[in-house]
């Protein structure tokens, strides 16, 4: 009898709700599931992993959606872009889980985002003709997955006055009309990471944030608290800073780092860049805008409109060799080409003085030995075992993290001889998630409403008991430009595991993407930490 089964016979578990936490101090001797890495993947597993029924311990050496997952276009794609590759398997996969996420899992972090093509000079009869064809099978692609027309509206062809009038700020000469499609936009790629360990969390997984592992194995992790007992990440070098913790499986989802855990993963990241510019820099722009990309048939830039009073231009795909770095960078170039490409669409051209921000992921994309460039690279995730038996995660993107998880939980029940239930994740909401009619009947502020869903009024309630402070003062923005709310900067201490100011503007809320933003909000996150310490 394995060790997991005796330990279930002679002490059937019941699960308890967690908290979110730091460090290693009072871990277990063992579980059933380790999961490395907390970003979407990970918490995903976790999430995956608890509800079959295992004791699970999820830890990431940083915070959560530390890595790639904060990093993305924000949207929830369904498959396009694969299916135009040949890549009809990922196509429909991406189509499935984007109906699964917007309709079961997080509707309150979704919403349906129009995409307009401009039929302008830069796109010929031949690529505009193409372009409708791509539109007609996603919407194949939407129909096959089961995901309504109420969701996802059916694409169409729109007059040159019904474009002006959905992006006013477009070039008039020479545009002949668009063609409207309808994808999925994330109120916030880090947000459906932390309502992911959350769930989790509140089904009884451990989800440890600064707890480093320095050594993994198919049936043990050692541990490093990376916050240290005082707070001090410089004083975490000694034996009572780590922890080994023995386990059934273990399952490496750190993404881009998985090769440095486990040696047998070969990857060829490739970078995707983003720029951040303010709304008002395309006045009235009420579409996300595609520009083709000059002498390509199936690449384009896209200009995306955020719910917070800003505007993400994006993206690019190039190779990156050596080190990977905590947190990439643009570079100047990938900045002016995503300018020039987006410039030509519009009757102001886009300057680099309009620039406020700027952000670049990782994809974390295997090495497959052939000498195809990375933007070729399928986009299909793959699970792989060690000779240690460490269960890996690679690949794919962040609409699929839920097939993602479930095929790993999969291999690491083979790989440990654990026994547990069916997967459940494919209809079980997240925290705060409800159907859209419910969520737009709620009394309670928009924003946090988008953020929380109905856990909106738990975030003010949370916030007027740790505070004492009145809710006008709790709801007030921070800044003119920047809607963030003390009330939610206190939610995520007490409720998301946020431990200082960078986990608080760059992760709990996405503050830290304007330097200048972050500037004038980082005096209301230190008060936040303060009132609920």
């Amino acid at each position: 009898m394995t060790e997991h089964a005796q330990r279930i016979e002679e002490q059937p578990r019941e699960l308890a709700p967690q908290r979110i936490s730091h460090g290693v101090a009072d871990l277990p001797e063992y579980v059933d599931v380790v999961v490395i890495g907390l970003g979407v993947t990970g918490a995903g597993v976790a999430l995956d992993a608890v509800t079959r029924g295992l004791s699970v311990l999820a830890v990431d050496a940083h915070d959560l959606a530390f890595g790639t997952s904060r990093w993305s276009s924000k949207l929830v794609h369904g498959g396009l872009r694969y299916l135009a590759k040949g890549q009809v398997g990922v196509a429909h996969e991406s189509a499935v889980e984007r109906g699964v996420l917007m309709e079961i899992t997080a509707p309150h972090l979704t919403k349906p985002m129009p995409m307009l093509v401009p039929l302008n000079s830069a796109v010929g009869g031949f690529q505009g003709a193409l372009t409708r064809a791509g539109f007609a099978a996603g919407d194949v692609l939407r129909r096959g997955a089961h995901t309504s027309a109420e969701t996802l509206p059916r694409p169409r062809r729109l007059s040159a006055a019904e474009t002006k009038a959905l992006a006013p700020c477009l070039r008039s000469a020479g545009l002949r009309g668009g063609l409207l499609s309808w994808d999925g936009q994330l109120e916030d790629d880090a947000r459906l990471v932390i309502a992911l360990a959350r769930t989790a969390a509140e089904h009884g997984a451990l989800v440890r944030t600064y707890a480093r592992v320095v050594e993994a194995t198919g049936t043990s992790v050692t541990l490093r608290d990376e916050h240290g007992v005082d707070g001090d990440a410089d004083e975490h070098s000694t034996d009572d800073h780590q922890h080994t913790v023995r386990a059934g499986a273990v399952i490496n989802a750190t993404g881009v780092w998985a090769g440095e855990l486990v040696p047998e993963v070969r990857l060829r990241p490739s970078r995707g860049t983003h720029l951040v510019l303010r709304a008002e820099t395309l006045p009235g722009l009420n579409v996300a805008v595609t520009a083709p990309v000059p002498g390509t048939i199936n690449r384009f830039v896209m200009v995306l409109p955020q719910p917070d009073g800003t505007i993400y231009v994006g993206l690019t795909d190039e190779p990156v060799e050596g080190p990977v770095p905590d947190v990439p960078e643009a570079t100047e170039s990938e900045i002016g080409f995503l300018l020039d490409v987006a410039s030509a669409a519009f009757t102001r051209p886009l300057r680099r003085s309009d620039v406020v921000g700027a952000f670049a992921g990782l994809r974390p994309l295997l090495d497959t030995d052939d000498d195809e460039g990375t933007a070729d690279i399928s986009r299909k995730h793959a699970v792989l075992t060690s000779a240690t038996g460490v269960v890996t995660v690679v690949g794919g993107k962040l609409t699929t993290y839920r097939q993602m998880a479930q095929d790993a939980v999969d291999a690491a029940l083979v790989a440990g001889g654990l026994s547990a239930g069916q997967c459940r994740t494919h209809s079980l909401p997240l925290v705060g998630a409800a159907p859209r009619a419910e969520l737009a009947a709620l009394e309670a502020p928009e924003r946090l409403v988008r953020r929380f869903g109905t856990d909106a009024d738990l975030v003010l309630r949370n916030a007027v008991e740790v505070t004492g402070l009145a809710e006008s003062e709790l709801l007030a923005p921070a800044s003119p430009q920047v809607p963030v709310t003390l009330a939610e900067l206190v939610f995520g201490v007490t409720h998301e595991g946020a431990v200082d100011v960078d986990d608080l503007l760059d992760r709990r809320t996405r503050v830290g993407l304007v330097a200048a933003d972050r500037a004038a909000v980082e005096p209301l996150a230190r008060r936040a930490l303060e009132l609920a310490e």
